[in-house]
C-alpha cells in the first residue's frame, strides 16, 4: 500500500473511534512544510481553536487527488489552474487567496549553462542547449507544473535527456539532490531559504512576473464527502486569512533570513495579483 494513503487511512480510522470532533486533516504542500510556515501557523491555530491538526504533506498534484477522494478536511495549495478544475469538478467549496512568494531558478555559482539574469524561458533554452544537469521534481507538484509550463514556452521538451534528472521527491531534497549534482533546479524562494545554509547552489533567475507563486486554501466540499469536518476546515481558513494568521505570514522568516518567506495576501484578489 502506498505510504501516503496508508497515513491517510489510519488518521480516517482513528477520527472514526474517537468521540472529538477536535480533529482536522490537513494535506499541504511540502513548501509550506519545508520552509518552516506551517511549523509557526499550526501551534498558533491549535492554541487558538482547539481543533488538533493532522499534517500530510506533498506535492499539489497529489493534494488534490487525496482531497477528491474525501481523504482531506481542508488542502492548502500553490497551482491555481488545477485548484480552479478542482472547484468546477465540484469537489471543494470555499476557495481563497491566503498568500503567495515567487519561484526562483537556482544552480552552481559558476553558471555553466549562463543563465544569470535570463527571462526564465530564456535561461530554461540555455540549460537545454548546454544540457547541464536540471533537477526537476516530477511529482505534479505545483512547482513541477511551473517548470514544465516554462518548458513550453521555451518550445522544448527534455524529459528522457540523460541530464535531466526526475526526482520524484519534495522540494527540499530536489534541492539537496541538485547540490549534489551541480545542476539546476526551480523551487519557491521560501523552501530555498530555508535551506540554502545546506547548498552551495545560487539564485541565478528571479523577479519575473512568469515566477509568481501563489497559495489558496480549499475546503473539502462535504456535500461529496459526509465526514469531511466542514466545520474545522473552516476554522483554519478562518485562521489562516484572518489578521492574526497573515501576520504570522507576514513576519515568518524576516528574523532568520531578513526577508519575509511569503507575503499575505487574504485582502486581495487573484486579479489583483495577476492570474485569470
Amino acid at each position: 500500500m502506498n505510504k501516503l494513503f496508508f497515513i491517510v487511512l489510519l488518521f480516517l480510522t482513528s477520527c472514526a473511534t474517537s468521540a472529538s470532533a477536535k480533529n482536522i486533516l490537513l494535506v499541504s504542500t511540502t513548501s509550506t512544510q519545508d520552509s518552516g510556515l506551517l511549523d509557526a501557523l499550526l501551534p498558533a491555530f491549535e492554541e487558538t481553536s482547539g481543533y488538533s491538526v493532522q499534517l500530510i504533506s506533498t506535492g499539489s498534484g497529489q493534494a488534490l487527488k487525496i482531497a477528491e477522494e474525501g481523504n482531506a478536511d481542508v488542502i492548502l495549495l500553490h497551482s491555481p489552474s488545477a485548484e480552479k478544475e478542482f472547484m468546477e469538478q465540484g469537489f471543494g467549496i470555499d476557495r481563497r487567496l491566503v498568500m503567495h512568494n515567487d519561484f526562483v531558478i537556482v544552480g552552481p555559482a559558476s553558471d555553466p549553462a549562463g543563465t544569470k539574469g535570463l527571462s526564465p524561458v530564456s535561461a530554461f533554452k540555455k540549460i537545454h542547449e548546454t544540457q547541464v544537469p536540471f533537477i526537476s521534481r516530477s511529482d505534479e507538484s505545483g512547482t513541477h507544473i511551473k517548470e514544465l509550463a516554462l518548458w513550453k514556452a521555451a518550445a522544448l521538451n527534455p524529459a528522457g535527456q540523460p541530464w535531466y534528472i526526475e526526482t520524484g521527491q519534495g522540494q527540499g531534497a530536489t534541492l539537496s539532490i541538485a547540490n549534489e549534482k551541480d545542476g539546476y533546479a526551480i523551487t519557491d524562494r521560501g523552501t530555498f531559504l530555508a535551506y540554502q545554509a545546506n547548498i552551495e547552489l545560487k539564485i541565478l533567475v528571479q523577479n519575473d512576473k512568469d515566477l509568481l507563486n501563489v497559495y489558496h486554501v480549499i475546503t473539502v466540499n462535504p456535500e461529496q464527502w459526509p465526514q469531511v469536518n466542514v466545520d474545522g476546515a473552516r476554522a483554519f481558513a478562518d485562521f489562516i486569512t484572518s489578521a492574526q494568521g497573515q501576520e504570522i505570514i507576514r513576519e515568518f522568516g524576516v528574523d532568520k533570513y531578513g526577508q519575509p518567506l511569503f507575503y499575505p495576501d487574504a485582502d486581495k484578489t487573484d486579479l489583483e495579483l495577476g492570474l485569470p
